[in-house]
């Protein structure tokens, strides 16, 4: 097997959120912003989750109460970064072999203004499929946007 590695997914974007409650919002309520179209498992997805530990995990449950991993915790430390492991392939099948990471920071810049910074790094055999498709408005863009109208919404 032959892993690519790509120039990583970069996204930034403020919200007019208190570091904290940013943090939450993402890490905490990904549930509460995370489209039910974007899933994994053949079953629609009842909830996303991210357990809130490093060794946790990054999953959805599906309507038929299946869990389908996406990942693992590997850095819980709140308000000010999450990063997790991707284990979704270019294809969104799950796959062990993918190497990816998906790196997010909270920076306060002020009381009420968070800057969010999003890094996903990738080294897969189908890197460039799984890059372009996360680098999509579909991808980190759209999700972002839905982000910070709920981070937003208080």
């Amino acid at each position: 097997m032959t892993f690519i590695r790509v120039a990583p997914v970069r996204k930034s974007i403020t919200v007019n959120a208190p570091q904290a409650h940013a943090f939450d919002v993402f890490a905490r309520r990904l549930d509460a912003w995370w489209p039910r179209a974007h899933h994994i498992a053949k079953p629609a997805m009842k909830e996303a989750v991210i357990e809130p530990r490093a060794g946790g995990r990054w999953y959805e449950k599906g309507e038929d109460d299946s869990e389908c991993d996406w990942g693992r915790v590997l850095a819980w430390e709140p308000p000010s970064r999450l990063v997790l492991s991707w284990t979704v392939n270019g294809k969104f099948q799950i796959d062990e072999t993918v190497e990816s990471e998906v790196e997010v920071r909270f920076i306060a810049e002020g009381e009420k203004t968070t800057r969010v910074e999003l890094e996903h790094r990738i080294a897969a055999e189908d890197a460039q499929a799984l890059r372009d498709a996360v680098d999509s408005p579909g991808g980190w863009t759209g999700l972002l946007e839905l982000y910070a109208k709920e981070a937003e919404a208080k």
